[in-house]
């Protein structure tokens, strides 16, 4: 089958590679589209950051990987232990896990000290034709949700488990740092949450405007107004709860400058470089500061994967506004990962179709 191997900075390949087995407690999955991650995009241009370089200690995997977590297909195969029907429309909760670690004993999967992500650390990877994963990483579809736009559950569930993290309430007032796509599914989830009102600070125009259409009470460019004095002086001196989506040095300290004393910022980014942060920004307003990186796994995933799915049926989220290009696996390179890259073409989340 073919798949797309990551091999190490700016070296994805397309290749020819034999199918997994399954195993009697696995599923092979048709895979129907993954997307892009900005995690995929750290790794290939500053990586690897996350993907072995030795063997993990979990999947036992190493350069080249197949990537892509960000997935959804249909089931084509099962293990004979394994009770799901075949066709049965899927997304992949690609959280791996060892089982044996103090986090893994209290069912903390996210946070086990081995772990890591199919389709970063082995396991295999959604930009293939298909995969094979363990059956209790397969989360079914109900039917109120399309396929269409199911690849976008997993990181709309990133959102969703970012808001639980930070703690807000109905009510709450917001700020979010970056307009990425990660940073639109931390809206919308705050949003579902009752927050209000939200802001967002975004430097690129379209971003915005989507932030806008989904919800936003006010988007602020950085470039033209200082977002930490406008949202302060909006707020009284702050908002309730700051997400912190972009991942540079200038948004950690916004973030924590924007949140009103004694309330919570929470970072959502992957950095590829450490920060500079003054800690008496936390210290003396007493601010809280929490960090948030997958969601819940394991027996667990139906919880916030279930919230995401609610979502989608019900509306509370739009995935669609979100979904700039759908692509053949092999033009993953120059249509996928070079797009992404390029300002100028305005990519937000670009969906692989193998």
């Amino acid at each position: 089958m073919r798949a797309a191997r990551y091999y190490g900075q700016q070296d994805i390949r397309i290749e020819d590679i034999e199918p997994a087995s399954v195993g009697p407690n696995d599923v092979r999955i048709a895979v129907t589209a993954c997307g892009i991650c900005g995690s995929d995009l750290g790794e290939y241009v500053g990586g690897p950051v996350t993907i072995p370089d030795e063997p993990h200690p979990v999947t036992g995997e190493e350069l080249p990987v197949t990537m892509g977590h960000e997935l959804t297909g249909e089931v084509s195969e099962v293990g004979r232990n394994v009770d799901i029907d075949i066709g049965t429309r899927i997304v992949v909760n690609p959280i791996i896990w060892c089982g044996n670690c103090r986090y893994c004993d209290e069912g903390l999967y996210r946070l086990c000290s081995s772990g890591g992500f199919v389709g970063l650390s082995g396991g295999g990877g959604g930009f293939a034709e298909n995969l094979v994963v363990s059956a209790e990483k397969v989360v079914p579809l109900p039917e109120a949700v399309p396929s269409e736009f199911a690849a976008l559950v997993e990181p709309f569930t990133v959102g969703v488990h970012a808001v639980a993290q930070s703690g807000l309430d109905a009510g709450d007032s917001v700020a979010v740092y970056g307009g990425g796509p990660i940073g639109q599914t931390v809206l919308q989830s705050a949003l579902a949450a009752g927050a209000g009102p939200v802001y967002v600070s975004e430097p690129q125009a379209t971003r915005r405007a989507l932030a806008a259409d989904c919800g936003a009470d006010e988007v602020i460019d950085p470039l033209e107004t200082d977002p930490v004095e406008y949202i302060t002086s909006e707020t009284n001196g702050g908002v309730d709860t700051v997400f912190e989506v972009a991942g540079v040095n200038q948004t950690v300290n916004q973030a924590f400058r924007t949140t009103k004393s004694g309330g919570t910022a929470t970072i959502v980014s992957i950095f590829e470089e450490g920060v500079e942060i003054n800690p008496n920004d936390i210290v003396m307003p007493e601010r809280a500061v929490v960090g948030t990186a997958a969601y819940e796994g394991g027996l667990l995933s139906a919880r916030e994967f279930g919230t995401t799915l609610r979502n989608f049926a019900t509306g509370a989220f739009n995935p669609k506004p979100l979904v700039t290009s759908r692509i053949a696996l092999n033009d993953i390179v120059e249509e996928g990962f070079e797009a992404l890259l390029d300002g100028d073409r305005e990519e937000m989340k670009v969906l692989v179709e193998p």
